[in-house]
């Protein structure tokens, strides 16, 4: 059973916090990506929303309307959300941004539920193919504990009103695990608890803590510092 708008309006809710009081992500990746915060572009990410979140969007502002797609790659992504539950969307830009009607994917991006092997939802993870786009996944250090608590409460209620949303995280992890093992690189967790920690490579998914000072790794994807 899929959430509702009623639902969504109460994600919403529980899910307002930004990422840093002290930066701009936007302002820090806009100049590498033409000028514009790589999450506002649909050029670099277009969200994807249930039908029922759209519906609130729609009753709420009128800042979004259906992505139409120009390339060919964008074509068959939009096909193939064809009879699904789920749509692809655009808002009219980052300068006409209304905080309170983000989507849940702005308000998410760019992490998404990382689940571990068991099946556990144990923190944070980021959108591996924006790294080198998008400040905050070289700066996890950044990232606020409201943020964090908000995203997992926000999270818990959608898995609550709807399964398959756990399990397309589960799947998204586990790709994640496969993408960094066949790297031979660890990729970073941020923790439920708001420590940090790193899952190994080629490991069946097995982690261990990590410090503050070892994330400065990550800073080598992305020039701003």
């Amino acid at each position: 059973m899929s959430p509702t708008p009623k639902d969504y309006a109460e994600i919403y809710k529980r899910l307002q916090a930004p990422i840093s009081k002290v930066y701009d992500c936007g302002k820090k990746c806009s100049p590498f990506n033409g000028g514009q915060p790589v999450c506002c572009t649909t050029s670099s990410a277009v969200p994807i929303v249930e039908h029922s979140e759209y519906r609130l969007l729609k009753s709420r502002t009128d800042m979004w309307s259906p992505f139409k797609p120009k390339t060919a790659s964008e074509r068959a992504a939009v096909a193939d959300l064809k009879g699904s539950a789920c749509r692809a969307i655009a808002c009219k830009g980052a300068g006409h941004c209304e905080r309170d009607n983000r989507s849940l994917a702005c308000r998410s991006f760019p992490f998404f539920p990382y689940f571990d092997p068991a099946g556990a939802f144990v923190g944070l993870a980021t959108y591996w193919a924006f790294e080198g786009q998008c400040w905050v996944i070289s700066n996890l250090t950044i990232v606020e504990r409201p943020f964090v608590e908000e995203m997992i409460g926000g999270h818990e209620l959608l898995f609550a009103k709807d399964e398959d949303w756990r399990a397309t995280y589960i799947e998204q992890s586990a790709s994640m695990r496969r993408v960094y093992s066949r790297k031979g690189k660890r990729f970073a967790v941020i923790g439920r608890d708001g420590g940090y920690f790193w899952v190994l490579p080629k490991s069946g998914g097995k982690s261990i803590s990590a410090k503050k000072s070892e994330l400065h790794e990550l800073r080598a994807g992305f020039p701003n510092f």
